[in-house]
């Protein structure tokens, strides 16, 4: 049995293994790990592979890369590991194992459809999500279309200390609360890029929830160098370049373990207003001692030159060219749940401002 995993900005690791069962349960009879990283002693690979000889084939990530650290403690030598450590070995071992899946392993529903109110948008996250979790549709890809302009504030966040009230009204914004945590998003129409990752729980399996961001970013990363953007990811949830962060991801594990993640970059943005609507907005600029906030966003546009329905395609594109990929739609039956979350949730101000 053979799992892979590519570290997200790293190296490829790539285990095979047999497996034996005992008095004492399933367990690794061998393992060979191999991959494109690099790792001073050689012979701090047998190590590595004695490690994992032995291990319950039901050891969990976290178990299994405490076995690989303990195993290099006692090396005679100081052992370095390069493009790789000991979780992504673990991880890989999962994969072998069938505990875990890989991209290759999936195929992914590619959806672009029209453009949705803010409140339909947060409803389809949500009934995408339980779709994926039931089993009813693939992982999806879903290229959001803006309908009107709006924030978006995080789970968790304050509306009252986000959002300028007034000057979301003057400028025609409307604000919404989404399921996942992270900060306030300015959204408008024609301005911004956005898409949604849903994904089954298994994709993500002993991922920490730093280690999913960047991995679940790392096609973006690939798809943004194809239109001329060096980008990389930015602990926790940013994507930046040299000339400024362009955007930001947000994440939710749901209760059946399906990840929704979803990523906002500004194509183009309208700074001065953005500081209008946002309030946090100008608590960060005053704290980092900056005039004005495209010192801060380096949007897309000006980094490519090209148009925005151009970059979406070419991020289509990317991401059909690396992964097993089908058009998709949403059915009747997601629309139906979409709308009715929007009566219910989305669009109430119980939900809006459940944090006042």
């Amino acid at each position: 049995m053979r799992g892979e995993y590519k570290v997200p900005g790293g190296k490829l690791v790539a285990v095979d293994v047999e497996t034996h069962s005992g008095s004492a349960g399933d367990v690794i009879a061998s393992a060979a790990v191999s991959g494109d990283f690099f790792l001073e002693p050689d012979d701090a690979l047998e190590l590595i592979d004695a490690a994992l000889v032995g291990r319950p084939t039901d050891a969990s990530v976290a178990d299994l890369a405490r076995a690989v650290d303990a195993a290099l403690a006692t090396a005679p030598y100081d052992v370095a590991l390069v493009g790789f450590d000991a979780e992504a070995v673990a991880i890989a071992v999962r994969r072998a194992l069938g505990h875990a899946t890989g991209w290759q392993d999936h195929v992914f529903e590619v959806v672009h459809e029209v453009a949705q109110t803010p409140a339909m948008h947060m409803a389809l996250d949500q009934a995408l999500a339980e779709s994926v979790g039931r089993g009813d549709r693939g992982p999806t890809l879903r290229i959001w279309e803006w309908e009107r302009p709006a924030v978006v504030i995080g789970s968790f966040q304050s509306l009252r200390n986000e959002v300028d009230a007034e000057g979301a009204e003057r400028h025609g914004v409307t604000v919404v609360r989404r399921v996942s945590g992270g900060g306030a998003m300015f959204i408008e129409p024609g301005n911004t890029i956005t898409y949604s990752l849903t994904v089954p729980a298994s994709l993500v399996e002993g991922l920490s929830f730093e280690r999913s961001y960047a991995f679940l970013d790392d096609w973006v990363l690939g798809a943004l160098a194809d239109v001329g953007v060096e980008a990389t990811y930015q602990p926790l949830n940013d994507i930046a370049s040299a000339k400024g962060k362009i955007g930001g991801a947000a994440q939710k594990r749901m209760a059946d373990g399906t990840v929704l993640h979803h990523v906002t970059m500004s194509y183009d943005i309208d700074a001065d207003k953005m500081v209008e609507v946002l309030r946090i907005g100008r608590e960060k600029l005053s704290d980092k001692g900056t005039k004005s906030a495209n010192k801060r966003v380096d949007p897309v546009r000006s980094q490519t030159g090209l148009p925005r329905e151009d970059v979406i395609e070419a991020f289509k594109k990317h991401f059909e060219g690396r992964y097993r990929t089908v058009p998709g739609e949403v059915t009747a039956q997601e629309r139906e749940r979409a709308e009715e979350l929007v009566r219910t949730k989305f669009d109430t101000p119980e939900w809006t401002a459940r944090v006042p």
